[in-house]
């Protein structure tokens, strides 16, 4: 069977940015039974998780995606849809995750499959905790992430 890595990334210093280290959680309780997972908080540690990423087979990414949409919309991103510069930069000095997936490209041993799911940030404001709006659609995230799981383990489930 083969491993699927699910890394979420994110600033929890920042409300909304926050919102793939939130949901880890969630998982973990969720996914408890299944062996074939590794879960990894990523925070925004940059290219220190160029090692997961490159060593993973199918990998999910949870991070907040500024797509112009309404607050707290569940965005899902699916291979070349994944632009190399998605991420929301808190800082210019900032290297982010985007740089990770350009590496692992250049190095070419990028995952087999790679799916992004994100939330729209309501604020990014300094703030520790999600906003009310993105709080009350984690439950909806995660079940969108859980599917994804489950499609890949041919286990399929609906919502």
């Amino acid at each position: 069977m083969t491993k699927i890595t699910i890394l979420g990334i994110g600033n929890t210093l920042f409300s909304d940015e926050g919102v793939g280290i939130h949901l880890l959680p969630l998982l973990e309780d969720a996914l408890v039974d299944y062996e074939d997972i590794e879960i990894i908080e990523g925070l925004t540690d940059g290219m220190k998780l160029l090692g997961p990423v490159e060593d993973a087979e199918k990998l999910i990414i949870i991070d907040a995606i500024n797509a112009g949409k309404e607050p707290g919309t569940i965005i899902t991103l699916v291979g070349d849809e994944i632009p190399a510069y998605f991420g929301i930069k808190m800082s210019i000095h900032q290297l982010g995750f985007q740089e990770v997936l350009m590496a692992a490209k250049l190095r070419e041993r990028y995952p087999k499959e790679i799916v992004m799911f994100g939330m729209q940030p309501t604020s990014l404001q300094l703030g520790v905790e999600l906003t009310e709006t993105n709080q009350k659609k984690l439950g909806e995230l995660r079940d969108v992430v859980i599917n994804q799981v489950n499609l890949w383990r041919d286990v399929y489930e609906t919502a």
